[in-house]
């Protein structure tokens, strides 16, 4: 009896097995985690938060003017809200702080009632490598260098963009602060004290063509903007206050204690 088979196709390739999947083994060096990019901002209060922890309670403290400073000065009114902090007086550098200090409810004073100050916290323009700073770019220049002058110790709070090889090197405006009267007869001085260095000498203006920035002072400022190193700081310091005219300058030479700085890679503390 014929007995029926099913139909079979040889060939010559092995048969196809489709493999068991298998879950990959974890690696031992897992990726980084995404990198955070942190503005310049959030950069500024980095730092200043990490100056506010220096401040104790029943200090008197300088409170700066700026972008940065005004981190530090709303981070202390909310530690005195939330009973943190104790007794602190503050004493503000222009106007503008004033005002902010007072919105976060920090009791003000002034240097005639306290003239030894405990602390001041301040930002900077420019930061060269021995701590040597421009500041005053903000136009609160002389009442910062007199609260800051006062204290016993002065923490400077920066982020990375604004550290320089040297006084000048940001290509940006060291301002002075001169009295109206023949302002331009002073600025030519101003000029040619430092002509070697190529330096150009510009009253600073409120918007481009408008009328003369006036400071908390009463005063102008004339924006000094160099080409190369003007040389010995102190000599520089001496030479600008010679001037009739001149009220103060925006180096603040010798006075910083702390430096705190916020970049990419963390917070720097450098002591003096």
């Amino acid at each position: 009896m014929a007995i029926a088979y099913p139909h079979f196709v040889a060939s010559d390739k092995p048969p196809v097995v489709n493999p068991p999947r298998i879950s990959p083994l974890p690696s031992p060096h897992p990726p980084p985690p995404p990198q955070v990019i942190l503005t310049q901002d959030e950069l500024k209060k980095i730092a200043a938060y990490k100056a506010v922890e220096s401040v104790e309670s029943g200090m008197v403290l300088g409170l700066g003017t700026g972008s940065t400073a005004k981190h530090a000065v709303t981070r202390i009114g909310d530690l005195l809200r939330q009973g943190k902090l104790t007794n602190i007086t503050g004493i503000p550098t222009s106007r503008m702080t004033h005002e902010l200090a007072l919105s976060v409810g920090i009791p003000l004073s002034d240097l005639d009632s306290h003239p030894v100050v405990d602390l001041a916290i301040d930002g900077a323009d420019e930061v060269d490598p021995h701590m040597n700073l421009v500041k005053g770019r903000g136009g609160s220049l002389l009442r910062e260098k007199m609260i800051e002058g006062a204290c016993k110790k002065f923490i400077v709070i920066v982020d990375e963009s604004k550290l320089v090889d040297r006084i000048g090197g940001s290509g940006l405006a060291m301002p002075v602060e001169v009295v109206p009267f023949c302002w331009k007869f002073t600025a030519e001085r101003l000029r040619l004290l430092f002509e070697e260095a190529g330096c150009v000498a510009r009253l600073r203006r409120d918007g481009e063509g408008g009328e003369p920035s006036v400071t908390d002072n009463k005063n102008y400022i004339v924006d000094l903007y160099f080409e190369r190193d003007i040389g010995d700081l102190m000599v520089a310091s001496d030479r600008i206050l010679r001037l009739p005219g001149v009220v103060e300058h925006g180096m603040f030479l010798g006075m910083a204690t702390t430096l705190i700085v916020a970049g990419e890679l963390g917070v720097k503390v450098k002591n003096k």
